[in-house]
């Protein structure tokens, strides 16, 4: 008998969730990665500002987030267009992510894919529309 301790499947599963943002201005780039480093923790500091690249062909820009490690709520951030952004990793983590982008965005998904063990999602992103006061 092995007395060695037994990681559950739970244990295995990957908080980490692979953000990939396209055919956007970096303005709007910048926005998004700002909102995700609020949301969670995240491989992008806070001075690294995303820039375009020159040559033929769209900009992709990427980051890895820590679903596990969620921080705090991000507030509304403005887009001057609707973004394209993509979500891989696991299910909860997937999750996790598109729920922390909820506060700052309007989020629509466009599309999944699922495997065993993960989803791959596709969302835009919009400015939040502002709520309408009454008797303003």
């Amino acid at each position: 008998m092995n007395s060695a301790h037994q990681a559950s499947p739970a244990e295995h599963v990957s908080a980490e969730v692979l953000v990939e943002i396209e055919g956007c201005t970096t303005e709007d780039a910048q926005a998004v990665f700002s909102a995700l480093r609020t949301a969670f923790r995240c491989d992008r500091a806070a001075g690294d500002v995303p820039r375009d690249v020159a040559g033929a062909g769209g900009t992709v820009w990427t980051s890895t987030v820590d679903a596990g490690e969620p921080g705090s709520t991000p507030e509304p951030r403005r887009l001057t267009a609707p973004v394209g952004i993509s979500l891989q990793g696991g299910y909860w983590a997937v999750d996790q992510v598109c729920a922390g982008l909820r506060p700052a965005f309007a989020v629509t998904v466009l599309g999944t894919a699922a495997g065993d063990q993960e989803k791959e999602v596709e969302l835009r992103l919009e400015t939040l529309r502002q709520p309408v006061t009454r008797g303003a």
